[in-house]
């Protein structure tokens, strides 16, 4: 169990290092699905910084469990209110919100279970 802890908590701060430099440098696949969620683009670095302070609070949990658990947590908070906001304005697309709660979800579970 605790090699799949490891594994998955890398594959999520993994993604999520992905996802807080696409907001930082305004990547514009991103951009386009903000504007769908009628996000204003001006908020893509500022939404990055939480998923960047997760990310290193997902790696200080191998050292300090509670942290990672936070960190998980707040991830899971933050992709379901993502969700929310696409869902808010009808936006049904299938973004990357969908697979990053999965993964923090299962950061999560698996933290809690370790």
């Amino acid at each position: 169990m605790f090699i799949a802890f490891v594994v998955v908590t890398a594959v999520t701060a993994a993604a999520n290092v992905f996802s807080a430099v696409c907001d930082f440098v305004r990547y514009e696949q991103v951009a386009v699905g903000m504007d769908a969620a009628g996000v204003p683009r001006s908020w893509m670095p500022a939404l990055g910084v939480p998923k960047a302070a997760a990310v290193l609070g997902l790696l200080a949990g191998f050292r300090i469990p509670a942290l990672g658990i936070a960190a998980a947590g707040g991830l899971v908070l933050f992709f379901v209110l993502a969700i929310a906001v696409h869902l808010r304005v009808r936006d049904y697309s299938f973004g990357f919100q969908y697979p990053f709660l999965a993964l923090s979800a299962a950061t999560l579970a698996l933290g809690l279970a370790v």
